[in-house]
C-alpha cells in the first residue's frame, strides 16, 4: 500500500509553519489543503484536546464568516498527531497566499474573549472539552513565533 502523502514529509526536520500539504482536483476546481503546524512535531509537546477543540471551533467561526474566504472554505481542523491543523481551500494557493488569511485567524483567537461559539450541549459532541485562554496562548505564541517572523523554513517542507 502507497504511503500518502502527509507521511512522506519528515518530520524530523519539520518546523511550525504553514505549508501546502496538497492540491487535488475536484472537477474542474483546484483544492488546496494547508497543514497549520503549531509545534515542532517529535520535539516538542502536542497540544493538549481541549485548546484543540478551542481553535477549531473558533478558527471555524471566523473562517465561514469571513468576508473573501468564506465562500472558499471546504475545511478547517486539528490533525490526529495534535501539532497543528489542517485547511482545505478552493483555488490553486500558496502558502504565501494563504499567509494573511492565517495571520487574520490567529490574531482573531488570541483575541478573542466571550463565550466559544457552539460551545454549548445542543451545539457540540463535547462542549465542556474548551479551554480559551490557552488556546489564546497557543494563538499569540504561533503569531509571535512564526507567522510575524515567517520565512520560507516555514513556509515550504524540508528537503528529505
Amino acid at each position: 500500500m502507497d504511503k500518502i502523502a502527509s507521511f512522506t514529509i519528515n518530520h524530523l526536520k519539520l518546523l511550525p509553519g504553514v505549508y501546502v500539504s496538497r492540491r487535488d482536483r475536484v472537477g474542474a476546481e483546484v483544492i488546496t489543503t494547508f497543514d497549520i503546524r503549531m509545534t515542532r512535531p517529535n520535539r516538542e509537546p502536542v497540544m493538549n484536546t481541549a485548546e484543540v477543540h478551542t481553535i477549531e471551533h473558533l478558527g471555524a467561526t471566523f473562517l465561514r464568516n469571513h468576508p473573501v474566504f468564506k465562500d472558499k472554505t471546504v475545511y478547517f481542523g486539528p490533525m490526529g498527531c495534535r501539532t497543528g491543523f489542517y485547511l482545505v481551500l478552493a483555488g490553486d494557493l500558496s502558502s504565501k497566499d494563504a499567509l494573511p488569511l492565517m495571520v487574520e485567524m490567529f490574531e482573531f483567537i488570541r483575541d478573542f474573549e466571550g463565550d466559544v461559539p457552539g460551545a454549548c450541549a445542543r451545539d457540540c459532541g463535547n462542549y465542556l472539552d474548551m479551554n480559551l485562554p490557552m488556546a489564546r496562548f497557543l494563538a499569540k505564541r504561533f503569531l509571535d513565533q512564526v507567522l510575524y517572523v515567517i520565512d520560507d523554513r516555514h513556509l515550504n517542507y524540508p528537503e528529505d
